[in-house]
């Protein structure tokens, strides 16, 4: 992860030295992500259930577009902001109601694409870097072991430009591996889902 966010600073560095092969952009959209889920694996009172399948985010960021040999590569740092609710039993079998997670991140795709037409075509890895941690739905401090730092995932997806300005973009976002971490809270093991799939939609404008 270390090589690709010194790759995508280095990229950005040099882009200066070549102005009729790049385009610098700022983009913002919602995301719909599956909330992740926290899973007891072993017997206890405690619960923590989603209270809905998917739930909406924003993020916000920028982007450079390098053209080279009928291809582009397009290196971003996008801030995103997702807040889930769920259903949560402490671990004297009390229900605490309704209580909300919000996970900010740092998200920093490397894209390669091409045009099919109007079209453009792109995938490409993404990492994802924890910006602070989530505020604990059961008050147990090992609930931090749970979260990790960065995790890598990716992105595909449609694009369009329109007026050599705009651009609009829906992507899939996914992460390699489901299971971020496990933390055993009151003698109850839990296992955390990070990275869930995404469906990232985006409005950009370049200059």
């Amino acid at each position: 992860m270390k090589k690709l966010i010194l790759a995508v600073l280095i990229t950005f560095l040099a882009l200066p030295a070549f102005p009729q092969l790049l385009k610098f952009g700022i983009k913002a959209g919602a995301e719909t992500t599956t909330v992740p889920e926290y899973t007891s694996i072993t017997s206890g009172q405690a619960a923590i259930d989603a209270a809905e399948n998917a739930q909406w985010g924003w993020h916000a960021g920028i982007f450079v577009r390098i053209k080279l040999l009928g291809i582009y590569l397009q290196p971003e740092a996008v801030f995103a902001s997702q807040t889930f609710d769920y259903n949560v039993t402490d671990v004297s079998g009390n229900p605490q109601g309704l209580l909300s997670q919000k996970f900010n991140r740092l998200s920093i795709p490397l894209l390669i694409g091409f045009k099919l037409g109007p079209v453009r075509i792109n995938a490409g890895p993404a990492a994802s870097i924890a910006i602070g941690s989530p505020e604990d739905l059961l008050n147990d401090p090992n609930f931090q072991d749970m979260y990790k730092s960065a995790v890598w995932g990716y992105q595909a997806g449609l694009g369009i430009d329109l007026f050599k300005k705009l651009t609009l973009d829906a992507r899939y976002a996914g992460g390699f591996g489901s299971q971020d971490g496990s933390a055993t809270i009151s003698g109850q093991t839990f296992n955390f889902t990070n990275a869930p799939p995404s469906i990232l939609i985006s409005l950009g404008f370049m200059f």
